[in-house]
């Protein structure tokens, strides 16, 4: 197992704790025909060696986490962190469209307005027909790394998380805390599919169970099932209900503002490629190179967060007050599989644990990295 896939990615904790990561997938898993039996680690292999680079698809969405739904219009909404909560509540559609390294596009199928989010090489749009709005930025290509150096991965991915990209969140968590089996196969978007299954070896997390559903043919994740401890129904579920291997048109790479619309443009400062992984945390915090700090191991890792980090005013927002809670010193978000514990002074804490483990974490100071 290569050195990557034993790194524990805190960014999960992180996108799933402010609501960037917008889960995708209500898998199609049924019985499916006879597969030749592969052991997980083929699996794995399959998965690193998997040449998927185009696709056009449609991915579904099913999120149970016991939060309140969460308004997409109306006042107090605004677009960032924020609104992006909605996505870790019921049901959602998108079509999505990868040609190569540096071209996608996400739709999000919303009841009655769309969003897009079209990536063509330099250039990123963000488009929401519900109030006609555009926002261009210039994408600058990333300093050249070395041979022994960190690179992009090769499929992009945006904001909206295909099931590949959650995959490979989990996947990094694999080491000796993880327990990894091989389930019965099943079908997703009609296709074949190995499922690969991850018991957290912990008593600590909310976390039951993963499920990442493998193309037979091609080695490509298909779908993600994620199952919380005490619940009966999967917490998440992303995953394609239909997939074409084929070339996308080029033309849905291309994006011009409608007519009436109000365009923003902004450029993003170009930054090199990082050149080294994230620390895998020990027993002691490990800094990253956010600010962030990580303390704990793997499937039990707190993620903190230092005063200040929380945004003004982010406690009070229309949306996201509905789903926190008032605690001594702050205010916490409860789900079946992630808890938040953003306190008065800005510190942040976010982990897949209970409640009561961000606390009991906020009152210890960090030990120095080792």
């Amino acid at each position: 197992m290569t050195r990557a896939r034993q790194r524990w990615l805190p960014a999960l904790l992180i996108s799933l704790a402010m609501g960037m990561a917008v889960l995708f997938g209500a898998v199609q898993a049924g019985a499916s025909g006879s597969l030749p039996p592969k052991t997980a680690d083929e699996i794995l292999a399959m998965i690193a060696s998997t040449q998927v680079r185009e696709l056009s698809g449609t991915v579904e969405q099913n999120a149970e986490l016991g939060l309140p739904q969460i308004p997409t219009t109306g006042p107090g909404v605004a677009p960032g962190p924020v609104s992006a909560l909605e996505f870790l509540t019921g049901s959602h559609t998108a079509r999505v469209y990868v040609d190569g390294p540096s071209k996608a596009r996400v739709q999000i199928l919303d009841p009655m307005a769309e969003r897009d989010l079209v990536l063509n090489g330099g250039d990123a749009w963000f488009y929401n027909s519900a109030d006609n709005s555009a926002t261009h930025l210039s994408v600058p290509s990333p300093s050249a790394a070395g041979p022994n150096e960190s690179r992009p991965s090769t499929l992009p991915r945006p904001d909206m998380p295909t099931p590949e990209a959650m995959a490979s969140r989990f996947l990094a968590a694999i080491d000796a805390s993880t327990e990894v089996s091989v389930a019965d196969s099943a079908t997703v978007a009609g296709r074949s599919a190995y499922r690969l299954l991850l018991n957290p070896r912990s008593a600590d997390t909310l976390v039951e169970s993963v499920v990442i559903d493998v193309d037979s043919e091609t080695g490509f994740p298909l779908g993600v099932e994620v199952r919380a401890k005490g619940q009966a129904e999967p917490a998440y579920t992303l995953a394609y209900t239909q997939l074409d291997l084929s070339t996308p048109d080029a033309s849905l790479f291309e994006f011009t503002p409608p007519a009436g619309s109000t365009v923003t443009e902004q450029a993003i400062p170009a930054m090199p490629v990082a050149t080294k992984e994230l620390p895998a945390p020990g027993v002691h915090a490990a800094k990253t190179d956010h600010g962030a700090s990580v303390t704990g191991k793997r499937w039990d890792a707190v993620i903190a967060l230092p005063a200040g980090a929380a945004p003004a005013g982010l406690t009070s927002n229309p949306q996201l007050s509905q789903a926190l809670q008032p605690v001594t010193g702050g205010h916490a978000l409860t789900t079946s599989l992630l808890s938040v514990l953003i306190l008065d002074d800005g510190r942040v804490y976010a982990g897949m644990v209970p409640l009561d483990r961000l606390q009991s974490a906020a009152l210890q100071p960090i030990s120095p990295a080792q």
